[in-house]
């Protein structure tokens, strides 16, 4: 009977001198296998065998030494450091002795982090607001004009938002004109805003300044025509940041009426 040496498998305990099981994968030196007394076949027997390659081995960067790592360069530490500042949590990131190649790739992660944190939101926003057009562009002034329908101000406040995106032309007076500081920190190019009410000062609405010839910069007095679109119901700030909230429109084209 052969001498049992065991029954696995991997290239570890590959005996290339000893004959190898089919069926249990027991290493042994006779005909029979000790464990199922199945007759080694020809191309299982000792010498026969391909030769098991070893799978291939993982480099240690710490050459097998024991590293300790402090709690403050734990992954979580530096993760929780670089959403609340990020500079702190490259700086711990970059003296830990972590992987190289994880330290580069969180460091990368990290930068991209502060740019966005920093002024990235901002300049995104910034972009939005600059191919979203709030008024059709594509028109010509004529084109617009004619496109737009006549509609009372008392209409258009009491349906405002069922007259988004409509194009309306109406008769308003200015009674007060400001900046919106939100509009212009986001980087909007159309952030002027006059409040406007019908010739009996009954119904306020909002008209946004996105003319396309040029800011009018009506006064509080005037009497204005405008071209624009519905923008539903809105709410905007002055510089002082008091809220003004109404239905709204938004005015690519306004004449002074004398």
């Amino acid at each position: 009977m052969g001498k049992l040496l065991g029954a696995h498998d991997s290239y570890e305990l590959d005996r290339p001198d000893l004959n190898k099981c089919p069926d249990c994968g027991c290493f042994f030196d006779g005909d029979n296998c000790p464990l199922c007394g199945k007759l080694c076949p020809e191309e299982m027997r000792a010498g026969n065998r391909a030769k098991v390659k070893p799978p291939k081995k993982k480099t240690d960067p710490y050459g097998g030494r024991t590293i300790f790592v402090a709690w403050y360069h734990a992954w979580w530490v530096i993760i929780l450091a670089l959403i609340i500042s990020p500079i702190i949590g490259i700086i711990l990131l970059a003296t830990s002795p972590h992987k190289q190649s994880s330290k580069v790739l969180v460091i990368v992660i990290g930068v991209v982090w502060l740019f966005l944190s920093s002024f990235g939101f901002s300049l995104i926003g910034r972009l939005i607001n600059h191919f979203d057009q709030p008024v059709d562009t594509s028109l010509t002034q004529e084109e617009y004009v004619a496109k737009c329908e006549p509609l009372s101000v008392e209409e258009f406040y009491r349906t405002a938002g069922q007259q988004e995106d409509r194009f309306i032309t109406m008769t308003l007076t200015v009674t007060k004109r400001f900046n919106d500081p939100e509009g212009a920190y986001n980087g909007e190019k159309y952030n002027t805003y006059y409040v406007c009410s019908d010739a009996e000062g009954k119904f306020e609405i909002i008209v946004r300044d996105c003319s396309q010839n040029g800011a009018q910069n009506f006064a509080v007095g005037d009497t204005i025509r405008i071209w624009g679109e519905g923008a539903g119901n809105i709410e905007v700030y002055d510089m002082n940041y008091n809220a003004y909230a109404a239905p709204g429109i938004n005015a690519a084209y306004a004449d002074l009426i004398e």
